[in-house]
């Protein structure tokens, strides 16, 4: 089976693309240079390589590289620099998503591929019925007005929510909510909630780069955990103590 990882040069995305090939999966990575990708992933014959611009490849190019996967994980973000946050493109997460969900679509394929996108706990999925505080209400409005990424989070989930329910076949999805994300060299114990236990913006946790992998990982070849979170926005948090 083979997934297509949208961000793999990124923190969260080569340990993707690391825990995917350690469970047999083949993967193919779409990055803008290979200056900064790890030299295994250059040898290894598991990994599909192709060196481009997402939002400047065509509908046609998008949709050869969807084409015969099972999967697409999305660990794309916003490079933490004045430029990244605040420079174009300012929904790259969800113009981004559109493409690959529109190319996923044109695919036909005769199973619903899994879309799994990496978001955060800062997202509220009013859905679900969430309710959060006044005060964290009115802090999330401020950063979603002068932080451009916070807005693209939510449209990208948005996107998935009001496109792709129960009523089509062509794409199925989960967005992984880690908290505030930190480096751990292994995978550690974790905790999956439906819906945060604990304020993002007053009270947030930690949540392990590794383990987010290892979770999304895990809702790409484990079809139990699939069909448990399917269609809703599970929460990470590592177990040990802050």
């Amino acid at each position: 089976m083979t997934t297509l990882v949208l961000g793999a040069n990124g923190a969260t995305g080569r340990l993707v693309v690391k825990q995917l090939i350690d469970k047999g999966e083949n993967v193919k990575i779409i990055v803008r240079s290979l200056d900064n990708l790890p030299s295994l992933f250059k040898q290894n014959k598991m990994i599909t390589i192709t060196v481009a611009s997402l939002l400047d490849m065509s509908d046609e190019q998008i949709l050869d590289h969807v084409r015969g996967c099972h999967a697409v994980i999305s660990c794309l973000g916003h490079n933490l620099t004045f430029k990244g946050m605040f420079g174009q493109p300012k929904r790259l997460v969800k113009d981004v998503l559109q493409k690959v969900c529109l190319a996923i679509v044109k695919t036909k394929q005769d199973i619903p591929v899994k879309f799994i996108l990496m978001n955060t706990t800062g997202n509220q999925n009013k859905k679900a019925g969430e309710k959060v505080s006044l005060a964290q209400s009115v802090v999330v409005g401020l950063i979603r007005f002068l932080l451009p990424p916070h807005a693209d989070n939510e449209e990208a989930a948005a996107h998935l929510q009001m496109n792709f329910g129960s009523n089509q076949k062509a794409v199925e999805w989960v967005v992984v909510r880690p908290d505030s994300l930190i480096d751990g060299e292994f995978v550690s114990e974790y905790t999956i909630f439906q819906s945060p236990t604990r304020s993002a913006i007053f009270d947030a946790g930690k949540t392990s780069r590794v383990n987010v992998a290892n979770f999304m990982s895990l809702l790409v070849t484990c079809d139990i955990t699939w069909r448990k979170w399917i269609g809703q926005m599970p929460v990470i948090y590592n177990t040990q103590p802050d």
